[in-house]
């Protein structure tokens, strides 16, 4: 019975795994749809959001999900979103 329920925990673990590297995607996706917006940014802050942006995608592709989520976070608090 202990195998079992270490079976189904296991399963879980394995099919929620994939949920947390997709949600890189969606922050960069909303990313872009608020830089489409032009949003009222100086140059320089601009550009740091293009910058971070870049680099949760280089992190996500790396494997590397929370440090992708927490940079993406830092890109979408200067966005207001």
């Amino acid at each position: 019975m202990k195998l079992r329920a270490l079976a189904a925990a296991s399963l879980f673990v394995l099919a929620t795994a994939p949920a947390f590297a997709f949600h890189c995607p969606a922050d960069m996706q909303k990313i872009d749809q608020a830089l489409a917006s032009n949003p009222k940014l100086s140059d320089a802050q601009l550009a740091e959001v293009k910058r971070l942006r870049a680099q949760g995608e280089t992190l996500h592709k790396q494997g590397k999900h929370q440090e992708s989520v927490d940079t993406l976070a830092k890109a979408m608090k200067m966005l207001n979103i």
